[in-house]
Formats: structure tokens, C-alpha cells, sequence
């Protein structure tokens, strides 16, 4: 008996009452788009469950896309039968005998949804499990850690049979909580911020700074390639790629040496601030955690902030670096983000930045420079690239880079 379909648990969407049925159907759009290759494939979306019939589908390809998709809590290969005891016996024993070798041991675990079935869950349990213990020779159970779990789901459309529950992704389906602008430097601590934020629903689009010929193409390339490893939870990354030369040296040059990092953020976050505007965002996300460098102290957040009264959303805030590090190497940046390549956030580093800037000083330094000509320029002059998990740069993107 081979599997035939996918079940999909939805964790906590299940809590989400009147507002349900929005969540799920964000998160079948989601499934569906991810899986788009698999033309095969049919989704059927339930008040507490999903099943994604695989018709002859590559089963180990989809469990890996599954797994990146927020809103699924868990999934399972499985069968669907008659609720029919002997079938479900049958069937229960051909998918355990696939997976035993000797020594190993095994537990039914049946659930009842249907309550006009006959056998409760307990009766299932024993008859299920009496049958499979009589078929194989030297088999013994193990009702606290089995190494083979029988699944037995009564529905009231038949049974379902699995022997794997598979850890999803959790969190809610990317799009049910808005949209919002991810800063994307190319360091750790941005794309995972970008990747929590995801979680809990919230549609990125990046916004990165670019230099040249300060930053070497290789820097754009790589906040290019920390896009499409997070795209992986959301299908596609929209990325702004903002020139930021100009704006760069006026700053180093016009700007007292103290307060140059604070005013550059300022001028980082209006222009992040209008790309929101534009595209309908709701909010901005940062990389920021608290005290991790000159530019996240309290009093240097409150200096930058002042230019916006759009929330910033810092989902990395409290976080230590060796957590942050967890998450990136979890999602696969960790690499990306170490290599050497610098960006517009760490050249012109003055040696002794204000961690403690005053606001009133910030405000006085940068309205002595006429920025606004310079914004408007590098707003006009804005690249914008579509990321997906299988990004490659074209022929275009290496001109483009050079």
C-alpha cells in the first residue's frame, strides 16, 4: 500500500474562530503556489485540515517544500481507506511491516473525529494494534516511545493511515497580517529578522543600500542571495535596490564625524519609509538588536525613529548573537551573510561613532545639508528585483552588477 496523499495540520490557525476560514485560505493559495511545478497535485482545504492529493507526485519534493510554508504546524504522509475495521487493520499492518526491522517496536495511536464510527479510540487501538502484533513475528510495543507510530484518524469521510508526523514551519501563512519593508544589509541579523517577521504572516519586501564603487558588486549580489534563501518561506522577495553614493559621501563629508552613522540611518529610514508608501506597505523592519552595536543603543533608536511614526517592527531586539546565529544557520544565511564582502553600513565607519546621540544634534546636523534633491535622485534611480528560492542572476543581473 504506498501513501496517496498529504494530511496538513494547522496548529494555530485552529484558534483563530470567526476569522478562520481567512487564514486558511491564505494558506492553500500559499501551498498552492509553492507547488505549482506539481500540476498533478489537488488541494482539498477543511474547517480543521488539509489534503493534498499527490496523484503519482514526487511525495519526497513536496515534503520538502512543505516544510518551509508558516501556518503548518505539522503534516503526514497517508492513506485514505473505507471505515471499515478489517480494511483499516489490513492497511495498518502493510504500512507498519514496511518500516519494521527486528528489535524495533511500535504503538497505534487512533483518534476519533467521527463519533458515529463504532470502535472508540481505545477499541481502535486494541484491535488495530492486536492485529499488527499477531502478523509479525517478534514485534513488541511501546506506548511511550515507539519507534514506528500508526496514525488512525477516523474522519467523516473515511480513515486516515500514517506512521510519520512531520514538523512544519508553525506561525501564520505569509500575507494574513500585511505587508511591510525589510532593511537588508548583508549581515546576519536582517534576514532573519525578516524571516520571524514572515512568521507571523507579514508579506517582506526588501529594501538594500547600495555604494558603489565602495561596495564591491559582490555585496548587492549577496543581500540578492539572502533574499532568495528567505523567499523559500514565502514563494518570492521583492527587492529595492537603492543607490546610495551619493547621499554616502555627501554624509561623510558634510556631516560631523560623531553623528555620520546616526544622520546615514535617518536618511536610510526615510527612503525605506517612501519605498513603504509607494507599495502600499505597513511597516518597516529591521535587523536591530539592542546594544549589539553603536548604532542600537536606546538612545541612538529614538534618534533615528524620529524621521518616520511608521512601526518599525525589530523582531531580533532581545535577542543575543549567538541566538540570532541559531536562527540564520536554521534558514541557511548564516554562510551568505559571513562572507567578506562589505556594505554601505559598515564603509565610512567613523572609529568613535556617538552611541548616545542627542536627538536635537542629529536633527541640527543633517537639516544644515540640502538632502532632498539627493533622496529624490536615488528614489528615480531604484532597481527592482523579483527573488525566488531558485534565483540565479542572469546575463542582465552580472552587467548590472559590474
Amino acid at each position: 500500500m504506498n501513501y496517496d496523499r498529504i494530511v496538513i495540520r494547522y496548529g494555530e490557525l485552529s484558534t483563530k474562530g470567526r476569522n478562520r476560514k481567512f487564514f486558511i485560505r491564505h494558506l492553500k493559495d500559499n501551498i498552492r503556489n509553492a507547488l505549482k511545478p506539481y500540476r498533478k497535485i489537488q488541494i482539498q482545504g477543511f474547517h480543521d485540515r488539509m489534503y493534498l492529493l499527490l496523484n503519482g507526485e514526487d511525495s519526497e519534493a513536496i515534503i520538502k517544500t512543505l516544510k518551509n510554508i508558516f501556518g503548518i504546524q505539522s503534516f503526514s504522509l497517508a492513506v485514505r481507506v473505507p471505515k471499515e475495521i478489517e480494511t483499516i487493520q489490513h492497511v495498518g499492518f502493510q504500512l507498519v511491516e514496511k518500516l519494521y526491522e527486528e528489535g524495533k517496536t511500535f504503538k497505534v495511536s487512533a483518534r476519533r473525529s467521527d463519533k458515529t464510527f463504532e470502535y472508540d479510540s481505545n477499541e481502535l487501538n486494541r484491535l488495530v494494534g492486536g492485529y499488527i502484533f499477531n502478523k509479525i513475528d517478534e514485534l513488541k510495543v511501546d506506548v511511550k516511545h515507539p519507534d514506528i507510530e500508526l496514525l488512525v484518524d477516523v474522519r467523516s469521510e473515511g480513515v486516515y493511515l500514517s506512521t510519520e508526523t512531520i514538523k512544519g514551519a508553525g506561525g501564520l501563512p505569509v500575507g494574513t497580517s500585511g505587508k511591510a519593508m525589510l532593511m537588508l544589509s548583508g549581515g546576519i541579523d536582517s534576514p532573519v529578522a525578516g524571516y520571524l517577521t514572515m512568521k507571523r504572516g507579514v508579506k517582506v519586501e526588501a529594501v538594500h543600500f547600495h555604494s558603489p564603487p565602495f561596495t564591491s558588486p559582490r555585496a548587492k549580489q549577496k543581500a540578492l542571495d539572502l533574499a532568495a534563501k528567505i523567499s523559500a518561506y514565502s514563494g518570492s522577495v521583492k527587492v529595492y535596490i537603492v543607490p546610495f553614493t551619493k547621499i554616502q559621501e555627501t554624509i561623510h563629508k558634510e556631516i560631523p564625524e560623531g553623528y555620520s552613522m546616526t544622520v546615514q540611518r535617518r536618511i536610510m529610514l526615510k527612503i525605506t519609509d517612501l519605498i513603504r508608501k509607494q507599495n502600499s506597505g505597513l511597516a518597516i523592519v529591521t535587523g536591530e538588536s539592542l546594544g549589539q552595536v553603536a548604532s542600537q543603543t536606546l538612545e541612538s533608536m529614538v534618534a533615528i525613529n524620529d524621521v518616520t511614526s511608521t512601526p518599525i517592527i525589530r523582531p531580533v531586539v532581545s535577542m543575543d548573537k549567538l541566538e540570532i546565529i541559531d536562527i540564520a544557520q536554521k534558514i541557511d544565511t548564516y554562510e551568505i551573510s559571513s562572507l567578506p564582502y562589505e556594505d554601505c553600513c559598515t564603509i565610512f565607519t567613523p572609529p568613535s561613532p556617538k552611541t548616545r546621540p542627542k536627538l536635537t544634534l542629529a536633527q541640527y546636523y543633517e537639516s544644515q545639508v540640502d538632502f532632498t534633491a539627493l533622496i529624490e535622485e536615488a528614489m528615480k534611480e531604484i532597481e527592482t528585483v523579483y527573488v525566488t528560492p531558485d534565483y540565479t542572476p542572469t546575463q542582465e543581473d552580472f552587467c548590472d552588477l559590474l
